[in-house]
C-alpha cells in the first residue's frame, strides 16, 4: 500500500518545494504538496496570520486531497508546527486521522520559538536574520524580483512562528516521527525529544546528517528515510 504524504513547507516556501518528490519511483509514499496562500498559484491570496487559521485551511485541503486514502503529514520547521496543529484539528473534528505525523527540524510545542521581532524588520533585515537563524540562504533571495514575491509570505509565517503558543491539550492518538539534523544549532536534541509527550501512539527521534536545513544538501537521504518510516506504517495497516 502507498501512503499519501501530505507535505507542508517551511516558512516562506511554496508547494513547488515538494514537487520533485513526486518523481521518486518505488517509494512507499505518494507526495501531495499542500499549498499555502500568498505564494505561487495562490499568490493573490493573503497569507495566514494565525496558527488557528492555518490549521483550519490545511485540514480542509488535507481532507480533500486524501480522498479516502491512508495518509501521513510531513512538515519542516514552521511546516511542522502547522502539521501538528492540523492533526490536532482533525482529532477535534472527528475527521480521518493521519497514520503518522512526521515533524522535521522543529522543537516540540511549548518550547519558545526564536524571536526576531518580525514587524520591526525591513525586508533586507528579515531575509538576513532568517538566513542566519536557519544557517541557509535560499538562492531565490539573491534575485530581487523573486525576493519581492517571497518576502510577504516569509514575514507572515515567521510572525506566526515566533508568537506560537499551543494550548493545553491531550496528546495526539497519532504516532510521531521526529527528524533532526545532528548539527542543528536552532533545534536542540532535548527540544526535539519533548515531542514524545505529545502522542499516546508511539514516538521516535531519527538523526539526520547536517544542520537545520539538512535535506537541502541531501534530498535523497531524506526520501530514503521517509521511505523506511512509511513502509513500516504501511505494513501495520489492516
Amino acid at each position: 500500500m502507498t501512503i499519501a504524504l501530505m507535505c507542508l513547507p517551511y516558512a516562506g516556501a511554496g508547494a513547488s518545494l515538494f514537487r520533485p518528490w513526486r518523481e521518486q519511483p518505488d517509494r512507499a509514499f505518494q507526495v501531495t504538496p499542500i499549498q499555502l496562500p500568498g505564494r505561487e498559484e495562490r499568490f493573490i491570496e493573503d497569507p495566514y496570520t494565525s496558527v488557528g487559521e492555518a490549521a483550519a485551511g490545511c485540514a480542509e485541503r488535507v481532507t480533500a486531497a486524501a480522498q479516502g486514502r491512508q495518509f501521513a503529514l510531513f512538515g519542516h520547521s514552521f511546516g511542522a508546527v502547522i502539521a501538528y496543529e492540523t492533526a490536532r484539528l482533525l482529532v477535534a473534528d472527528g475527521a480521518p486521522l493521519p497514520q503518522r505525523l512526521i515533524v522535521s527540524g522543529a522543537a516540540a510545542p511549548g518550547v519558545a520559538r526564536p524571536y526576531l521581532g518580525v514587524d520591526g524588520l525591513s525586508d533586507d533585515e528579515l531575509v538576513e536574520r532568517v538566513g542566519a537563524l536557519a544557517g541557509y540562504d535560499h538562492e531565490a533571495f539573491a534575485d530581487p524580483d523573486l525576493r519581492e514575491l517571497i518576502v510577504p509570505a516569509l514575514r507572515a509565517d515567521m510572525a506566526i512562528n515566533e508568537t506560537y503558543r499551543p494550548g493545553t491539550v491531550d496528546p495526539l492518538p497519532v504516532p510521531i516521527t521526529v527528524l533532526r539534523g545532528m548539527d542543528d544549532d536552532l533545534v536542540t536534541r532535548m527540544d526535539a525529544e519533548l515531542w514524545s509527550g505529545h502522542t499516546t501512539a508511539g514516538y521516535e527521534l531519527l538523526d539526520m546528517p547536517g544542520g537545520h536545513m539538512y535535506f537541502a544538501e541531501d534530498w535523497q537521504g531524506l526520501w530514503a528515510k521517509l521511505d523506511v518510516v512509511l513502509r513500516d506504517v504501511a505494513r501495520r495497516l489492516p
